[in-house]
């Protein structure tokens, strides 16, 4: 082979393996070579907040949930629009926080890699930076997404709701290519943080009844219900309860155990134990001998988070790396 031909060859090698790192796979690693202080600029900034305030690493598990389940893993919730038509404008979307720690932490890596790091990745590196800081598992997360250039109020209609029977429920995960035991594993993060109960006044007051009227869920045992009552009176939308009562500050199963005891605080919780599909999922983490034979609750979570992580993402020339994460390039 003359030297021309070998010039040619490599040639068609080097465009292969750009059109392919265009065309986007995600990888463990992507910004190691690109960004190398990537995942640790993002730790850094996760784990400066949580000191400040440790209400927030709940609160960015829930961000990525809601930038996943709309569109995908795009940060398209991160978009702040002016007529009130963006997707985190939507009421799904009520409460959430942790947009401010995303910014923080892309202000400091377009100091350091300009154009590099997208928005998407930030939100689940940082995700999966506080699972870890909650005394969840440590886990490795791939990266390589591009951010998304479309944000739409109505988009998050589809997001999951607390009022959901477990058959909506399922169908949403499923259409996002999660099946039931990422439906118990994903829930579960509610082993840490807090709700509103705005999110509970349905449920406690204004439940649709078998026989008609309305009035408490009827599944909700007399004593959880009093207490929870006791908690959140009529019309108090800003008290906030923990949603794994009794555990709310530990990364554990105690969140399954209490949705098997009938102790859920939200209704999509409660739901899990209402389908054969969802209660053995449930049962099979809450014995007391799955830490030592399995099924291992730890790594199944970070196994689901990262399923979750894949859900519609936009790589290569389909999407963009955003200068500034609530704004359009």
């Amino acid at each position: 082979m003359n030297r021309s031909s070998s010039n040619v060859k490599a040639i068609v090698v080097a465009l292969l393996l750009l059109v392919g790192l265009s065309n986007g796979q995600l990888q463990v690693g992507f910004y190691s070579k690109s960004c190398p202080n990537a995942e640790s600029t993002v730790a850094a900034v996760v784990r400066q907040a949580a000191i400040a305030d440790p209400t927030i690493l709940p609160a960015l598990l829930r961000l990525q949930f809601h930038d996943c389940f709309v569109r995908g893993c795009d940060a398209s919730v991160l978009i702040k629009g002016g007529n009130n038509r963006a997707e985190v404008d939507n009421g799904k979307h009520q409460g959430l926080r942790g947009v401010e720690i995303i910014e923080g932490a892309k202000t400091q890596l377009e100091s350091q890699c300009p154009g590099v790091v997208s928005c998407a990745d930030i939100v689940v590196l940082a995700a999966r930076d506080a699972v870890a800081f909650t005394g969840g598992p440590s886990f490795d997360v791939p990266t390589g997404r591009r951010d998304g250039k479309v944000s739409n109020l109505r988009d998050a209609d589809v997001l999951p709701d607390v009022k959901d029977g477990i058959d909506v429920l399922r169908s949403k995960f499923a259409a996002n290519g999660l099946n039931e035991k990422d439906l118990v594993l994903l829930s579960a993060a509610h082993t840490v943080g807090t709700t509103a109960c705005f999110f509970l006044q349905d449920r406690l007051y204004n439940f649709p009844l078998p026989g008609g009227g309305r009035g408490a869920d009827p599944t909700i045992p007399p004593g959880f219900l009093a207490e929870l009552r006791s908690r959140c009176a009529p019309g108090d939308l800003n008290t906030r309860l923990p949603l794994d009562r009794g555990s709310e500050g530990v990364f554990d199963t105690s969140i399954l155990r209490n949705i098997r005891n009938g102790f859920a605080v939200i209704g999509s919780d409660a739901a899990l134990y209402n389908d054969t599909s969802t209660v053995d999922v449930v049962d099979s983490y809450s014995g007391l001998l799955s830490n030592f034979f399995g099924p291992y609750f730890r790594q199944d979570f970070a196994d689901a988070m990262v399923r979750m992580g894949r859900i519609g993402v936009v790589t290569g020339g389909r999407g963009e790396v955003r200068k500034v994460c609530s704004k359009f390039n």
